[in-house]
C-alpha cells in the first residue's frame, strides 16, 4: 500500500471513529431540516420563487456568515486537525516537510469528500421537505420541474444555459455546483486555518469571519471592473454587506465563471495556502 493511500485510509478511520464527527453531521442535518420546515411555511402563495427555495434547501440563515452545511464542513475540517494533535497516529508527519505536507493533503482530500457527502445529504433532505411540506397555495412547478437529459450537460458557466428547465438562467440547478464548492471550501478553510493557528476553535471562528472580509473586498474589485456579483452569490451567501448600494447603471452581472470573479474568490484561497506552507517551513510538526 502506497503512503498516500495509507494516509488517506488513516484519516478516514480517524474521522469516522470519533464521536464529534457524527455529532456535527447529525446537528447539520437536523438544523437544516428544521430551517427548511420553517421556511416552507413562510413562502407566499403563488409560484415558488427560485431564490427562496434555494435558500431554504441550502440552509442559508441571514445572521450566519455561511450556509449551515458549510459551517458544519468547517467544523469537520477543524476537528480533523484537532484529532491529529490529540491522537498523533502519523509519526511521519513529524519528520520531513514532504511527509507533513502529504499528511495535510490527505486530510484535505478526506475533508473535501466528507463535505461533498454532507452537502448532498442535507440538500436531498431539505429538497424533500420543501417539496412535500409546501402549502397547497404554493405552486412548485417552477423549481421542481423534471430536467431533460440534454439539460444535465449544460454545466453552469461551462455551457450555454438551456432556454427552460431547472438549469436555465435563474433555475434551481444553476447555483447547485456553487453550493457544493462553497461547502467544500468551508471544510478546507476550517482545516487550513486550524493548521495555521494550531487551534480548532480559533480556526473555526476565523472561517466564520472570512466571508465578512472576503465579500466586501471581492465586491469592490468586481465593482471596479464594472461588474456585479453573479446571481448565485445572492442566493447562497446570507450577507451582502451593503455592496448592493454601490451598483451603477454601467454595471453588469458577472457570469458564474467570469475571470474577475475567479480571481476575486481564488486569490484569498491562494494566500491562505501560501501562509500554511510558510508556517510548515518554520515548524517541525504538523
Amino acid at each position: 500500500m502506497s503512503e498516500t493511500v495509507r494516509l488517506v485510509a488513516c484519516e478516514v478511520r480517524r474521522l469516522r471513529g470519533v464521536r464529534s464527527t457524527w455529532v456535527v453531521v447529525a446537528a447539520a442535518v437536523l438544523l437544516n431540516a428544521a430551517l427548511a420546515a420553517v421556511a416552507v411555511q413562510r413562502f407566499p402563495a403563488g409560484k415558488l420563487a427560485v431564490p427562496g427555495a434555494m435558500r431554504a434547501m441550502a440552509g442559508v440563515v441571514p445572521w450566519l456568515p455561511l450556509p449551515l452545511t458549510a459551517l458544519a464542513a468547517a467544523a469537520l475540517g477543524a476537528l480533523a486537525y484537532s484529532n491529529e494533535m490529540r491522537w498523533p497516529g502519523l509519526a511521519a508527519s513529524r519528520v520531513r516537510l514532504g511527509r507533513r505536507l502529504g499528511a495535510l493533503a490527505a486530510k484535505l482530500m478526506v475533508v473535501g469528500a466528507a463535505a461533498v457527502l454532507l452537502a448532498v445529504l442535507t440538500l436531498v433532505v431539505n429538497a424533500l421537505l420543501v417539496r412535500f411540506a409546501l402549502p397547497g397555495t404554493v405552486d412548485p412547478s417552477t423549481v421542481f420541474a423534471q430536467p431533460r437529459p440534454a439539460d444535465l450537460a449544460a454545466l453552469p458557466g461551462l455551457a450555454p444555459a438551456p432556454a427552460a428547465g431547472p438549469f436555465a438562467v435563474g433555475g434551481i440547478g444553476r447555483p447547485l455546483p456553487a453550493y457544493l464548492a462553497l461547502v467544500v471550501a468551508g471544510g478546507w478553510a476550517g482545516l487550513l486555518l486550524a493548521a495555521l493557528v494550531r487551534s480548532a476553535v480559533v480556526g473555526f471562528l476565523l472561517t466564520c469571519a472570512t466571508p465578512a472580509l472576503l465579500e466586501p473586498t471581492a465586491g469592490l474589485l468586481l465593482h471596479h471592473f464594472g461588474r456585479n456579483w453573479p446571481l448565485w452569490v445572492g442566493e447562497l451567501l446570507p450577507f451582502q454587506y451593503g455592496l448592493n448600494l454601490v451598483h451603477e447603471a454601467t454595471d453588469r452581472t458577472a457570469a458564474a465563471l467570469d475571470r474577475v470573479v475567479v480571481v476575486a474568490l481564488l486569490a484569498p484561497a491562494a494566500l491562505l495556502v501560501l501562509a500554511v506552507l510558510a508556517a510548515q517551513l518554520r515548524r517541525r510538526a504538523l
